[in-house]
Formats: structure tokens, sequence, C-alpha cells
């Protein structure tokens, strides 16, 4: 418990060497000078598809909490179709939305929803550990959805 007496005996220990220390954020997280939001340190992902007929997803996702990644989101336009997962947009921070060539940097996100063809990048930090799911809004079929893990 901080303030008890042993506490206070290992800090008197460390003498004034210690108290002037500076502590560098080094070691286990070391992503160099820009960070954790450097391209060196993102990974991108297998896009998601938005057709009629065909999987959103080839597979399930496994991400690692406070990693960077980035993932495109295709559509053909053969249909109005969205991905709706609130809980997934919550569990993440986004860092941009980029929508041709026009970065969204948004404070929340509930779904995308494509009425043409198109495409959109999303970059973001995985944050909150769990699985979570993107689906296509009225659909229960597994193909029409896309599953992410976040260890």
């Amino acid at each position: 418990m901080i303030g008890d007496d042993e506490d206070k005996g290992e800090e008197e220990g460390q003498g004034e060497d210690a108290a002037a220390a500076t502590h560098d954020a080094t070691g286990k997280f070391d992503y160099g000078f820009s960070g954790i939001m450097a391209r060196d340190n993102r990974t991108d992902l297998a896009p998601l598809t938005l057709a009629s007929g065909s999987p959103v997803a080839g597979g399930s996702y496994t991400l690692k909490s406070g990693g960077f990644y980035r993932i495109a989101i295709n559509a053909d336009g053969s249909q109005e179709l969205a991905l709706s997962g609130g809980d997934f947009f919550r569990a993440i921070w986004i860092n941009e939305i980029v929508i041709n060539d026009i970065e969204i940097r948004p404070m929340g996100v509930h779904s995308i929803e494509f009425d043409n063809a198109g495409t959109a990048v999303i970059s973001f930090v995985a944050i909150t550990p769990g699985r979570y799911t993107l689906s296509i809004p009225g659909t229960s079929g597994e193909t029409q959805q896309a599953v992410f893990t976040i260890q």
C-alpha cells in the first residue's frame, strides 16, 4: 500500500540519484521517434467487401490491443449496403476514415453505408479486448459479417 513504512524505507534507500532520474518510455513499447502511429508500426488487414451475394470477409481477424491497423472496405455498387458494429467501433480508437482522398477524423462511428461503388479506408488502434462483429444490417448469415478478436 502506498504510504506504508516499508515503501518509505525503500524510497529513502535509493538516494538522491534516484530522485533526479529521468524515466524514459523505452523498452517494451519502443515505437521510435514517430510513436505508435508511424507507418512502420501499421498493419494492413485484408480488405472487407460489400457486394450483393458475396462474403464480407475471407476469414476472421485477430488484433492485438494497442496495435495500429488499416483496413479497406470495398463496395461494388451492386446494392446499397452498410456495415454496422457499434460495439466494434467503441472498442477501437479511429485515427481516420479516408473516402475519395478526403480524411475524416470522427469522434465516433456506428456504421458505414455505401450507396454506390467506392472504397473507405479506416486506420485505427485496437483498444478493448473481446470479440466483435461488423455486419450488414438485417442479415444473419455468417458470411455477411466480419469477426474481429482483440487480444
